[in-house]
């Protein structure tokens, strides 16, 4: 362990992993912060947390179980000669799950405009019975994404670095700083419904890529981020020029 801390190159890989990390865990703070924002105020922040220790926690273990991570990739049948293995039928349900669940609160958002503090579920038993299931139903979506995200992100840090020591401190760097930044840009996401629904685009984008890579046909992720981060400063400057224009029209 002392060797690593001295050593300039095992600070390089642990730097651009963790990095790596943070631009990966992206998808996974919107999701989280789309799902937090559709609950009471009351349990949303804990939510959030839940999730991204769930993400810190299932990372590691799965770290941990390199032996069985890599054995994912063995295929199980082939279709059409396309080899499927245990990682493809993960990646496609995981991308069906994420295009079902942005389309159904895109639909949600649009449609039935409902106030981002009133809680998902239609039937009103109890407060306290309500929020309970919304809890529990909740923290069991961001589990289930949390295993698909952590498992691609877990593969890229085994194609980067040896060192576990180096992965599991990477992982855990960007997830510390992936909390810090999950209320503050749940809380934007939420202040502006444009920005949701863009958030929920990306994610149906980010599903769409999930069944491509379970397909065997690899998108590289940096032409989506970026196209992301090009939307995503489109709809800023959106933002603010609507803001400028209220400004204006109270100032008369």
């Amino acid at each position: 362990m002392l060797e690593l801390l001295v050593n300039p190159s095992a600070w390089a890989a642990f730097l651009t992993l963790a990095a790596l990390e943070i631009v990966l865990g992206i998808d996974n703070i919107i999701f989280i912060s789309v799902i937090a924002g559709r609950l009471p105020a009351s349990i949303r922040e804990q939510v959030r947390r839940i999730g991204l220790l769930f993400a810190l926690v299932t990372r590691i273990l799965l770290l941990l179980s390199l032996t069985w991570v890599m054995g994912l990739t063995e295929a199980l049948f082939s279709i059409a000669n396309h080899a499927v293995s245990g990682r493809d039928l993960i990646l496609l349900l995981g991308g069906f799950f994420l295009i079902w669940k942005a389309s159904k609160e895109i639909y949600t958002e649009v449609e039935l405009h409902h106030d981002s503090d009133a809680p998902l579920a239609a039937e009103q038993i109890t407060p306290t019975e309500s929020t309970q299931k919304l809890f529990i139903a909740s923290v069991g979506q961001i589990a289930l994404l949390d295993m698909i995200f952590s498992l691609d992100s877990v593969i890229t840090a085994v194609g980067m670095v040896d060192e576990i020591a180096i992965m599991i401190a990477a992982v855990i760097v960007s997830v510390l700083i992936m909390l810090l930044a999950a209320k503050p840009i749940g809380d934007f996401v939420g202040r502006h419904a444009s920005i949701k629904v863009l958030a929920l685009s990306f994610l149906t984008v980010v599903g769409v890529v999930l069944i491509s890579e379970g397909m065997g046909l690899h998108i590289p992720k940096g032409y989506i981020y970026v196209a992301m981060a090009f939307s995503l400063v489109v709809e800023l400057l959106n933002i603010r020029a609507r803001a400028k224009k209220i400004v204006r029209k109270q100032n008369r």
